[in-house]
């Protein structure tokens, strides 16, 4: 269910930001995976655990730092890194122990990522959205 929720969810975004407008800004797909990068750390001030504090926020701020980068020099890097956080949800219980974290989250997190990141390709891909900010 996890699965279908998160790629349904991927879908609706994408074509919502689409419909309205919102993704003829540069910055709505690198915000995005700021927000995406922050739901760890969350987890881990729910779950009371310093450590997953810590480990989640560092791991947030490489993903935090791929938004800016692709947002200043190129859009294919945020979509590749959006991705990339869906291939991190896979792994992420062998890298970190977050006690906040449902045990739902890894999957829905990687199935709405991965779909947002090929969506936000196929908008690159069909010139639909500026790849480089000038």
């Amino acid at each position: 269910m996890e699965y279908a929720v998160g790629i349904i969810l991927g879908i609706a975004v994408g074509i919502f930001s689409t419909v309205v407008g919102l993704d003829r800004d540069r910055a709505l797909y690198p915000a995005i995976l700021v927000v995406i990068a922050s739901y760890y750390g969350l987890y881990a001030v729910l779950g009371g655990s310093n450590t997953a504090i810590v480990l989640e926020t560092l791991v947030g701020l490489l993903f935090v730092a791929v938004a800016a980068v692709g947002f200043r020099v190129d859009l294919w890097i945020v979509a590749a890194g959006t991705v990339g956080h869906g291939i991190f949800d896979i792994f992420h219980h062998l890298i970190i122990e977050n006690p906040g974290l449902p045990t739902w989250w890894p999957m829905f997190c990687m199935s709405i990522d991965i779909t947002l990141g090929v969506y936000m390709a196929w908008l690159l891909w069909s010139k639909r959205v500026r790849v480089r900010p000038f």
